[in-house]
């Protein structure tokens, strides 16, 4: 094994990526087959991950993907999703809570179901199967090689944007707070607990943003970097978190989002020099 393969090499774990058929959970997906990876992709749409699955078995990469059906919006769709995951090993190196939902509404008109919907899968879905995961996920950590719980928050829930996503920005805040408190319990387990919070990417959840040339370059260019985010920066970021140069990392948020995270919004001298 080469220095880097050391470092990022996924190879011999077994992962879950939840709604891992499209957009960033797709990236996700086939980074961790490319680095060697066995992949479980799981979606309420079975049937693109399987799609997704045997396109990703088609690469000739080191790893393996196996699709199916999984619903993370429900109590009894948790409970499925973890004996389908159970069917398939007594061990979990991975789990990444990909799988989100989002509403987009004026402030005046934002209605009340919003809220519940959108909470049920992006937090109390992401916390439930990672509680009903954890006998797979200690039986696969060690002290040198800790389990890995990737969650997805957003650039939204830490920066002070509603943009007409109110109980998807909150939501995703509830997640980098959960993140941190997973992470403190967590770590006499050896299951080390992170979040990514990306920016704009292309995906179905952006796609009013970014399905076409016009509108990606409106986005980029509020972008401090100038650009949407590529597959290849949540790949880096994931084979960090997840190989061995991540083992001693646990509690981050880390910012995938080009700089937009460290935007203050205004010049507070009027951007004069001293």
């Amino acid at each position: 094994m080469t220095y880097l393969e050391g470092l990022f090499s996924v190879a011999g774990k077994t992962a879950l990526v939840t709604g891992g058929a499209t957009g960033i959970g797709r990236m996700i997906a086939e980074a961790l087959v490319r680095a060697g990876g066995h992949v479980l992709i799981a979606s309420r749409k079975g049937d693109a991950c399987e799609a997704v699955a045997a396109e990703l078995n088609g690469l000739g990469a080191p790893g393996r993907a196996d699709g199916f059906a999984g619903d993370v919006g429900t109590d009894a769709g948790v409970a499925a999703l973890v004996d389908a995951v159970r069917a398939r090993g007594d061990r979990l190196h991975i789990l990444v809570n990909n799988a989100g939902k989002t509403w987009g509404q004026p402030l005046d008109t934002f209605p009340h179901k919003a809220w519940e919907g959108v909470f049920s899968v992006n937090v109390a879905g992401l916390f439930t199967l990672t509680q009903r995961l954890l006998p797979l996920l200690r039986a696969a950590a060690s002290d040198d090689d800790p389990a890995r719980v990737i969650n997805l928050g957003s650039v939204m829930g830490a920066q002070p944007l509603g943009d007409g996503a109110y109980s998807y920005a909150a939501s995703k805040a509830a997640v980098h707070h959960l993140t941190r408190i997973l992470a403190k319990e967590l770590a006499g387990d050896r299951i080390t607990v992170n979040a990514f919070a990306p920016g704009p990417f292309q995906s179905r959840m952006m796609a009013f943003a970014t399905e076409d040339e016009e509108r990606r370059a409106r986005v980029s260019a509020g972008v401090p970097l100038g650009r949407i985010g590529r597959p290849d920066d949540i790949a880096g970021a994931l084979l960090f978190l997840c190989g061995r140069g991540g083992a001693y990392t646990t509690g981050a948020i880390l910012p995938i989002d080009g700089g937009i995270g460290v935007e203050t919004g205004h010049d507070l001298f009027g951007g004069e020099e001293a």
